[in-house]
């Protein structure tokens, strides 16, 4: 274990599975203080129980479907985080839905709001409800994690594709907006292809044992939320 973010209060949305499950263990390795986010109350506890192994009393579980959250549960989080811990170092978003793999004509108008909703608009106003307590860090970093399809366009991808370029738009705004101003720092990452629950459902005939294992993938995000990534901001950067 090294000790890269030790005294960080970092928040990871989506924390329960795939790379934000990976990011979670790897950031509690690394010292971290973690806020574990994610819609699955018994997966979310279950991680909960293995952080606590690890770390003692280092981790936060706290229930969140974004499909669903309403102004005053982010307004509660909010609360609470600076109640507890009075600022905040990191926010990692990896929670999304993929939708469907359908034909722009064909596609249905309400998944297409649904995953708009999840993968952008709950990403918007996540940050922005905890912007004030990210200001408060002498070093905050903010993680929009993205995809190859969010960087350039690819038939039938639909919503998923258009909400990670809408990701990487927020990203370079907000970067630019507290670039110079602030101690925040902004970027995007793309783990690439992975060993994930969504990438199967994207890609049911593929092998998924030929792919990384996600916790292979995530040394990007560690150097990005700890003092390696000072100085990084308004990026779109790969994993891999």
């Amino acid at each position: 274990m090294s000790a890269e973010l030790q005294g960080r209060i970092i928040a990871i949305t989506g924390a329960t599975g795939g790379i934000g499950r990976a990011v979670a263990i790897a950031a509690i390795r690394a010292g971290a203080t973690l806020i574990i986010m994610g819609r699955n109350v018994r997966k979310l506890q279950a991680l909960h129980a293995e952080l606590e192994v690890l770390a003692p009393g280092a981790a936060l579980m706290v229930p969140m479907d974004f499909e669903k959250a309403l102004a005053n549960d982010y307004d509660a989080l909010a609360e609470a985080i600076m109640s507890r811990y009075g600022r905040l170092d990191g926010l990692v978003h990896c929670a999304g839905l993929l939708g469907t793999l359908t034909p722009m004509d064909q596609y249905d108008v309400p998944t297409w709001c649904k995953v708009m909703h999840v993968n952008v608009t709950a990403a918007f106003a996540l940050t922005q409800v905890l912007l004030p307590a990210l200001r408060k860090s002498e070093d905050a970093s903010i993680i929009f994690t993205s995809s190859s399809v969010g960087r350039k366009g690819r038939a039938y991808w639909g919503a998923y594709a258009v909400s990670k370029f809408a990701l990487e738009g927020m990203s370079q705004v907000l970067a630019d907006e507290l670039g110079g101003t602030t101690k925040i720092r902004v970027n995007t990452l793309n783990p690439g292809k992975a060993r994930t629950v969504m990438r199967r459902q994207a890609y049911p005939s593929e092998n998924l044992d030929t792919l990384p294992l996600p916790e292979t993938l995530i040394g990007p995000f560690l150097q990005l939320l700890g003092p390696r990534g000072a100085g990084t901001t308004g990026q779109s950067l790969d994993c891999q």
